[in-house]
């Protein structure tokens, strides 16, 4: 004998329903069934409806019911002969007539009891498996239709009613011994007391029928028809590449099904465990699918865990009080409060030292539960032992589920540290003895990343993913993306990395997409998004509270700067190529770089000072390594030494840092170069990296730009270096006849910080620099004599662009 059952998405319709009989076809070709059927989809639900709006004196109940009868008639003109007809309609309409007198009743009562909202649902069951069992019957497939409140007995706690197995189990092996015929159609879910009263066994209690009865009649197997090819690793509307679990022990199925993974009703795995009886998990709409089979010694599949789950609407209960600290049976008495109100406790945590116990129950009974504790603990309350009970709302569990975490060590270790990686902070933690399961509470707000960030660390053998928002996309940002998408089969093939862009903006549109913008229609998106708000886009990155989140910052936006705390503490990491933040106020700097290791998000900026050169990584691993910074000398400005290196006098100064625009190595405003603000604010990054703590106002400006030239407009200022033609050429004469060349060199030294023109001769390093080179030189303990020379191109968009994208992925080794 086998058992199926097919559940209420496998029998929502006649179309659906005639995928049953074709499955129901196959399996009689290797034994006899027993089919247990769910109620038509959505029909348990409509009719919970109509008895609440009846009790509620709603009379739009009698709509309710209208679509119930509508949806049952449906259905059986759709799926039967028209000469076939006649009973079953007759049937499915006295039914639904004792249905609209129960709720007739209700109305005038005014009162619900579980009893009869027992009464009421169970007829989702009965009238489905009546017209599946007709239809069967007219396409040829013989069977004997069974109530099942005739053989499960249980007791009378309606709606979550307890099977009396030793009574149940006589009438099981009486009937299906006594009675002939392969297939047998039962109604699921219905079940009935020692007085014929009809119970239900809760929701989703199919499964649980099917079980029953498999172990009743020592089924070779047990298979639960649904709408999914088995159980996943993950809820997959959480995470989008979720695996195939083929194979899993049943400990491991009732822990996953305890947490919260709906594919089977958790009471379902008792009865077939004790005798061994393995069940699959199949799909009505992919028959072929392989599925799940949940038996006593599943097969390893190579990953320590088996699957992840999680629970919504818990709230956490605790109870504290130095009045408890030694005194035995207050765990008891909690616990004893709570069963007189049949609260079920999901987690349990209690401190060492005993001065507090908590534990997670469903929010739905919350309140309750506070009622219940602080009157049984009403003494201990007002004498000051023991505080009232505090209640944590809006909080979830996500839990890891495996066989063969007791065999391996730091599986804690990894699933905390990924959580705390990615800002999830923990509440509380409870693992059995078995080791079978870890459970953690959390956020509710925090589950769709906790899930995915663990599923990454867990099972994801293909790659990483970062989950990229993009804050500027003109000369640098553009060229950051194309190199993005250049690089991505390299990235996924070498480093196992999938960089996604969620979100971007410019100064005028903001568009997200958590699939992942496409970057080679970037610019029409963009162009389609929506207006945007600084505030706003900061606030949305924040809400979406993406695993792995990224946010680089390519503009030169001062109040974008000011956001980058609100980012790090929600633990998403900033990649700034924009220089405000770092030359800001230095307790501003400090705040992000305490954040940034508070949160466990780094900080990154190399591309603050040399573009793409690795000046500032290489200043952080000489820190780190114990060495220590004497001396720094540098040029800075890629800008400026493009213009130092093409001035010969031939071209006025005017038109060669013209050339310098156009060919995009100064800013938007060549003054922030000319004028040595830039510099400035390099060498002071550089200072603060070495452990220094400058401020602007603390650097010397040696300006060589006449006063006027830095008033007004941009216009302006070309139009006056055309007039101070004579004084630029005068101190290139000054450099060029002692054979000097003329470098803007940045300067730091015991504390101190300058920026200014100097004349190089040929025998210092910073003599042969060339084009738009910068140099930085670090005079150290180590490299005392000869410098630490770091040099190369030191601006362009093209250079800039990788300088960001290198941050952005060394976030993901973090």
């Amino acid at each position: 004998m086998q058992v199926l059952k097919f559940g209420g998405t496998s029998v929502a319709n006649a179309v659906n329903i005639q995928r049953v009989s074709a499955i129901v076809k196959e399996i009689l070709k290797k034994d006899k069934a027993i089919i247990v059927v769910s109620a038509f989809g959505g029909i348990t639900d409509t009719l919970i409806q109509s008895g609440e709006l009846a009790s509620s004196m709603d009379e739009s109940y009698k709509e309710k019911l209208q679509i119930v009868e509508q949806r049952h008639l449906e259905a059986v003109k759709a799926l039967l002969p028209v000469a076939q007809q006649s009973s079953i309609l007759s049937w499915v309409k006295r039914s639904c007539n004792e249905i609209e007198d129960i709720c007739n009743g209700i109305f005038l009562l005014g009162e619900l009891s579980a009893r009869t909202k027992d009464r009421i649902v169970s007829y989702g069951e009965l009238m489905s498996s009546q017209i599946i069992s007709a239809y069967l019957n007219a396409t040829g497939i013989t069977n004997t239709w069974k109530d099942a409140r005739e053989i499960i007995v249980t007791d009378s706690n309606f709606g979550y009613a307890a099977v009396d197995f030793t009574a149940t189990n006589k009438k099981i092996n009486r009937y299906f011994s006594e009675t002939a015929g392969s297939v047998f159609i039962i109604p699921g879910f219905v079940s009935a007391n020692a007085t014929g009263t009809t119970t239900t066994l809760g929701r989703g209690g199919s499964d649980y029928t099917a079980a029953i009865l498999a172990a009743g009649v020592d089924a070779g197997s047990l298979e639960i028809w649904t709408d999914v090819s088995g159980m996943m690793t993950a809820d997959p509307r959480l995470v989008l590449n979720v695996k195939h679990i083929p194979n899993i022990s049943y400990q491991e199925a009732m822990e996953l099904s305890h947490f919260g993974a709906k594919v089977i009703y958790p009471p379902t795995i008792q009865p077939v465990m004790s005798k061994k009886i393995p069940v699959w998990i199949k799909n009505t709409f992919a028959p072929g699918d392989y599925g799940t089979v949940i038996e006593n010694d599943a097969k390893e599949n190579g990953n320590i865990i088996r699957g992840i789950s999680s629970i919504n609407k818990i709230v956490l209960l605790s109870l504290e009080g130095s009045g408890m600290v030694g005194i035995p049976g207050f765990s008891k008495r909690l616990f004893e409060a709570m069963a007189l109100e049949k609260i079920n406790v999901i987690i349990i945590t209690q401190s060492s030292y005993e001065h507090s116990i908590c534990v997670g129950i469903e929010e739905s009974f919350s309140e309750k539960a506070k009622q219940a504790v602080d009157r049984a603990f009403a003494y201990e309350i007002e004498s000051g032992k023991v505080d009232p009970l505090i209640i944590e709302k809006n909080l979830s569990i996500v839990a890891l589920v495996g066989d063969h975490m007791k065999s391996h060590t730091g599986v804690s270790g990894r699933m905390f540290g990924s959580l705390g990686r990615n800002g999830v902070n923990i509440r509380a933690i409870a693992q059995g003895s078995s080791e079978r399961n870890i459970s953690a509470v959390i956020a509710s707000e925090d589950v769709k990343k906790a899930i995915n960030v663990l599923h990454e660390e867990f099972f994801e053998t293909t790659y990483k993913q970062i989950n990229l928002f993009v804050a500027g996309v003109g000369n640098v940002g553009g060229r950051l993306l194309a190199q993005i998408e250049q690089q991505k089969e390299y990235l996924e093939h070498h480093l196992r990395l999938q960089v996604r862009v969620v979100g971007m903006a410019n100064s005028k549109k903001m568009l997200f997409n958590d699939e992942g913008i496409e970057l080679k229609n970037w610019k029409d998106l963009l162009s389609q998004g929506e207006p945007m708000n600084l505030q706003k886009f900061i606030d949305i990155i924040r809400s979406k509270n993406l695993r792995n989140a990224v946010f680089a910052d390519v503009t030169a936006n001062n109040k974008l700067a000011e956001c980058y705390d609100q980012l790090l503490q929600k633990a998403i990491s900033v990649v700034a190529c924009n220089k405000v933040a770092c030359s800001s106020a230095y307790s501003y700097y400090k705040k992000l770089k305490d954040l940034a290791r508070e949160y466990k998000a780094p900080f990154l900026f190399e591309t603050n000072v040399g573009a793409g050169l690795p000046v500032i990584g290489t200043l952080n691993d000489l820190m780190r390594s114990g060495d220590k910074i004497n001396k720094i000398q540098a040029v800075l400005s890629g800008t400026l030494n493009f213009v130092f290196n093409n001035y010969n006098g031939e071209k006025t100064f005017a038109d060669v840092v013209k050339q310098a625009q156009e060919e995009g190595y100064t800013e938007p405003d060549p003054r922030l170069d000319l004028g040595g603000a830039d510099v400035m604010r390099k060498i002071m990054i550089l200072a603060r990296e070495s452990g220094g703590q400058l401020e602007m106002e603390e650097i010397e400006n040696k300006s060589f730009m006449p006063p006027s030239c830095m008033e007004g407009s941009v216009d302006d200022f070309y139009s006056e270096m055309a007039k101070h033609e004579n004084h630029f050429k005068k101190i290139y004469d000054e450099a060029a006849k002692t054979n000097r060349k003329l470098k803007f060199v940045a300067d730091y030294e015991n504390g101190k910080a300058s920026v200014g023109l100097q004349h190089i001769d040929s025998k210092h390093d910073l003599y042969h620099l060339y084009g738009k080179d910068n140099v930085v030189l670090f005079y150290t303990d180590r490299y005392t004599e000869q410098p630490l020379v770091i040099k190369g191109a030191g601006a362009g968009a093209e250079v800039t662009a990788s300088g960001v994208f290198a941050d952005i992925i060394r976030t993901a080794s973090v």
